[in-house]
């Protein structure tokens, strides 16, 4: 009887069930794609980070002074952050940097790299031109826009390069827009600045791109730092500070929006379970004139309003999948993974909801089965 009857409130009732029903599922689906993105945002956001330049720096030791031949690192050191090298990290350039002077006797600074790692490491450079994708390549130069622009340089163009009685002829392959001061850099790939230089097997500093929290970049560091006795090896503080500090103003926000969705999903399933409650006054007064305790009414209509919760969370996370899904394509450029326990997640909270938006139905229990009986 029991079910028989909820049977019949459920379809006496659809049309304004349906309305409640589209308010859950649609709260459903923003709070199951905002609960993926705050499970999937760190591994997204800090994948980004890692494509706006290094936050992690080795270099020689600080006591060294600038001007000694110990102030450079050995090419070998190389091969030991390769031997040491965490999963983590995302790219490691060298760079040797050297004041070259131009045939007309201008100064420049040649900043000597493995280009190929500096594409991976900051891809949101600019770049008006062709890429140099080999470390083989040792004919062309990229130059920042402020170098191109002082000495009048378009891609095509042929580049002499003075130092110490040495000299090279680059062609420059593409101009490059950073906004910072690589804009007043000439690049090249590496053994073209220590040919340049006369500083073959050395470098100046490695810049690394690690990926993770501010913990585990200081983690990463300082695995470095003990498989790299005497050499100086530190994150940029301000950049992982910056990271953590953004994951952290994300979280709050989406929990401050989940909550304010849940809200608003409440207050909805609130006005639809009141306007439900007024019309079956009679239904539930000729239910209590009939022996029916009030505790079996309220439990009939506290099962329609849990069904509606768990169908509409049922369903509002697979609309959340696909939410989520071209928030991150939109944003990120892949798809935010669907975590399996967004499921259970998403059908309980709207099952709180739905019962909590059924608070209205307590007003059934003052209804006086003689006061319908007789019509008023």
């Amino acid at each position: 009887m029991f079910w028989r009857l909820l049977w019949q409130l459920l379809r006496a009732s659809r049309g304004r069930l349906a309305v409640a029903l589209v308010a859950v599922v649609a709260g459903a689906a923003v709070c199951s794609a905002l609960v993926n993105l705050h499970l999937d945002a760190e591994r997204k956001l800090t994948r980004e980070f890692r494509t706006l330049g290094a936050n992690v720096v080795v270099s020689p030791a600080r006591e060294v002074g600038p001007g000694s031949d110990a102030s450079l690192l050995d090419a070998a050191t190389l091969d030991k952050i390769a031997a040491a090298r965490a999963p983590e990290v995302v790219a490691a350039a060298p760079y040797l940097y050297v004041v070259a002077r131009t045939a007309d006797d201008r100064s420049l600074i040649l900043a000597g790299t493995w280009l190929d790692e500096v594409r991976r490491m900051s891809s949101w450079w600019a770049l008006q031109g062709d890429w140099i994708v080999s470390r083989d390549d040792l004919s062309r130069c990229l130059v920042g826009r402020a170098v191109a622009r002082q000495f009048n340089l378009v891609p095509g163009r042929e580049l002499l390069l003075r130092y110490a009685g040495r000299s090279v002829r680059l062609i420059v392959a593409g101009v490059v827009t950073v906004g910072g001061t690589e804009d007043n850099q000439v690049f090249v790939n590496l053994p073209v600045a220590q040919r340049l230089a006369g500083l073959d097997g050395r470098i100046g500093v490695v810049q690394m791109s690690v990926t993770g929290s501010a913990a585990q970049v200081e983690n990463v560091a300082r695995r470095l730092a003990s498989a790299l006795p005497g050499l100086d090896v530190r994150p940029i503080r301000q950049i992982a500070d910056a990271e953590g500090q953004l994951l952290s103003r994300i979280r709050v926000l989406i929990l401050a929006t989940v909550v304010l969705i849940l809200a608003l999903t409440a207050l909805c399933v609130l006005a639809t379970m009141a306007a439900l409650a007024i019309e079956r006054r009679r239904d539930v007064g000729l239910m209590k004139a009939l022996g029916g305790s009030m505790n079996r009414v309220v439990r009939l209509f506290l099962t329609e309003a849990a069904i509606l919760g768990v169908i509409g969370g049922a369903l509002g996370w697979v609309g959340g999948v696909f939410l989520s899904g071209w928030i991150g394509r939109s944003v990120f450029g892949s798809a935010i993974s669907a975590r399996a326990e967004v499921l259970p997640l998403t059908v309980a909270l709207m099952f709180g909801v739905a019962l909590a938006g059924a608070l209205p139905l307590r007003l059934l229990g003052q209804v006086r089965p003689a006061e319908i009986l007789r019509g008023e």
